[in-house]
């Protein structure tokens, strides 16, 4: 990848738009804070406590950006008027490999955007994106992952259209409950 990437999201009637781009130091504060939240930390592989845990997080989203085979973009609300951006959450798309037919998605939101469509818009832009940047190298699919009792994210899939696919079995440490597997292909 070239010069850094970033995408726009235009604003929804419940939440304002969002921009898209590679998570960069400037970052760590926020991440810090929204990490605190509770029932952020029960989906998440990562615990961030402080500036330090938040540094690290974002050195490996720079680090998989510069191997091509992970982006990780924090997304951000931009209000009309305001001179900042409110970091609103993370999209990520792993695994990717020129020739691979598949690459996986995550995602997660901060508490106070949840329920205004943030992580369903991020996430199409980022599926959008993925299909017409990989498409060309091979990429057919897109797999999404969340654990079956996050129901929040099986609405957010669904709303994606990332169709339901398979229950797949729990796989501790980092899965550590049966999850779901949705996945969209280019053609959707």
């Amino acid at each position: 990848m070239g010069a850094p990437i970033e995408l726009q999201v235009a604003a929804s009637p419940v939440s304002p738009a969002l921009l898209l781009r590679p998570w960069h130091m400037g970052d760590v504060a926020a991440l810090v804070e929204v990490s605190r939240d509770p029932a952020l930390r029960q989906w998440v592989n990562s615990v961030v406590d402080n500036d330090a845990d938040g540094a690290r997080w974002v050195r490996a989203q720079q680090r998989g950006w510069a191997a091509g085979n992970r982006f990780g973009f924090a997304v951000l609300e931009v209000r009309p008027g305001s001179a900042r951006e409110q970091l609103a959450g993370n999209v990520v798309l792993k695994e990717v490999a020129p020739g691979k037919p598949a690459a996986e998605v995550g995602y997660w939101t901060a508490a106070h955007a949840r329920g205004r469509g943030v992580a369903s818009r991020a996430l199409e832009a980022l599926t959008s994106w993925a299909f017409d940047t990989f498409g060309a190298d091979g990429l057919e699919r897109l797999e999404l992952l969340h654990q079956v009792d996050n129901l929040a994210s099986c609405r957010v899939a669904r709303k994606s259209r990332y169709d339901f696919a398979t229950i797949l079995p729990a796989a501790p440490p980092s899965f550590p409950r049966d999850g779901h597997l949705h996945i969209r292909r280019m053609s959707a």
